[in-house]
């Protein structure tokens, strides 16, 4: 379970406001989504809200104001206590609680945003604000921008601009600290072992939908707040739907299951890993070709995922190691520089090798600036994530050979989660077994 460390928040807000540099930050939290009627999904906190704060109560707002003196920085503005409401919904923990347990240097009620948002931005440099993400807030905050601008063109003072907050946290998020890797590595093992209890129970379940069943208790038998994202459990041809999420079909025991799973924890910091095992307990012929280049390309981007590489370079190996395999088996034909650069190799494989991995799945934070490529840094975590699809959904490419039938509806990726380190990449889902011999009963 997830226990509040304020000075993980204090040392994170600390960084933001010396990068606001005397401007005003409006960080809102997320809010209630409905689902149907009177019911809500799951509430799951803005990240950029809870990296800086650790509250996890919907509809509030933070405001870090690097123009004011030290202990008047940083406002929260809750939900106020109300029995009634608790009573429905739960616990709040309310304005006196925002002070005393999340250290807010003064707290509001959410009601009182209107009529104190001015006074606290009042003599700031420029706001701070994702505009478009926080319908509710936008139309206050553009009010009082506009009137900003009004004094700056009467006085020469007051804010000119609205720059998003997320130029100054994807950067801060990007690099994990030593307490976020190691919550990495907690969500990263529990998915690991949800993805080996898979492994090891395949003979016994008979449609995707247990398979579901069963790695997203374990997770929350784990203690997670759940599925990082909508579990992939695809067998067969559904392999071939990257982002299949129906996971109701039978299970054939001369196909594969394509597992994409990963848990969140209770402080939003997830895994995401993918296997591709045989249901019968043996590959094919076929199948078995296809995931050893799979397992190549994906062994040999893994090793390339040191400091002063970038994610391209990841991503080229892979490809590179893919498009040769499939050569070698008839089913690409020309030059690999040549099929690479004119996409001919798209029809069966159709996605990045990976992304980053944080308090989002996707995690924000920039692969490349324009021209310039990020280069890999301690502390990044990324998934590196080659796939082979082969399927009719996508028509092969003029001067490509057609594909027998033989190789219709294999669809496997092969995913783990990279730690950047200052040495060799750390596998952190390493738990999760992958070589064929492990595959195989």
């Amino acid at each position: 379970m997830f226990n509040l460390n304020n000075k993980i928040f204090e040392k994170r807000r600390e960084t933001f406001l010396n990068k606001l540099d005397g401007k005003a930050a409006i960080i809102p939290a997320a809010s209630l989504v409905k689902h149907h009627a009177d019911c809500e999904y799951p509430f799951r906190q803005d990240s950029n809200f809870w990296y800086l704060t650790g509250f996890d109560e919907p509809d509030a707002i933070a405001l870090f104001l690097s123009h004011k003196p030290k202990g008047e920085r940083f406002i929260l503005f809750v939900s106020p206590k109300d029995v009634v409401s608790e009573v429905w919904h739960g616990f709040r923990w309310g304005i006196e609680g925002a002070e005393q347990k999340f250290k807010a240097d003064k707290a509001h009620s959410i009601y009182d945003i209107k009529e104190l948002l001015p006074i606290y931005i009042e003599g700031s440099d420029e706001i701070v604000f994702s505009i478009g993400k926080h319908p509710r807030i936008e139309k206050v905050v553009l009010e009082i921008f506009t009137q900003q601008l009004e004094n700056r063109s009467r006085v020469g003072i007051g804010g000119n601009s609205i720059k998003s907050p997320e130029s100054y946290l994807n950067e801060m998020r990007l690099i994990k600290s030593e307490f976020e890797i190691n919550r990495m590595r907690e969500a990263i093992q529990i998915s690991a072992e949800a993805h080996e209890l898979v492994r090891e129970s395949i003979s016994l379940k008979n449609n995707e939908r247990q398979i579901q069943g069963l790695i997203e208790g374990f997770f929350l038998e784990k203690g997670a707040r759940g599925p990082a994202y909508n579990s992939i459990v695809a067998s067969g041809d559904n392999a071939c739907v990257l982002h299949y999420t129906s996971n109701n079909s039978p299970l054939n025991k001369r196909d594969l299951l394509l597992v994409d799973a990963g848990c969140s924890l209770t402080d939003y910091y997830n895994g995401d890993i993918t296997r591709t095992i045989p249901i019968g307990g043996k590959f094919s012929k076929e199948q078995k070709y296809i995931y050893e280049i799979v397992l190549d390309a994906q062994k040999n981007a893994i090793n390339s995922a040191v400091i002063g590489s970038n994610s391209s370079t990841v991503h080229n190996v892979a490809l590179k190691t893919l498009v040769e395999g499939l050569k070698e088996i008839g089913l690409l034909r020309g030059s690999t520089e040549e099929i690479i650069d004119n996409g001919l190799y798209k029809h069966l494989y159709m996605h990045r090798t990976g992304h980053w991995l944080g308090l989002d799945v996707h995690d924000v934070g920039a692969y490349r600036m324009g021209d310039y490529e990020v280069p890999l840094q301690y502390g990044m975590i990324l998934t590196v994530e080659p796939g082979i699809y082969i399927s009719d959904r996508i028509p092969v490419p003029d001067g490509q050979p057609s594909i027998d039938e033989k190789w219709k509806g294999i669809g496997i990726r092969i995913e783990d989660d990279i730690l950047v380190t200052d040495k060799e990449p750390e596998i952190l889902s390493i738990s999760a077994l992958k070589e064929i011999a492990d595959l195989e009963f």
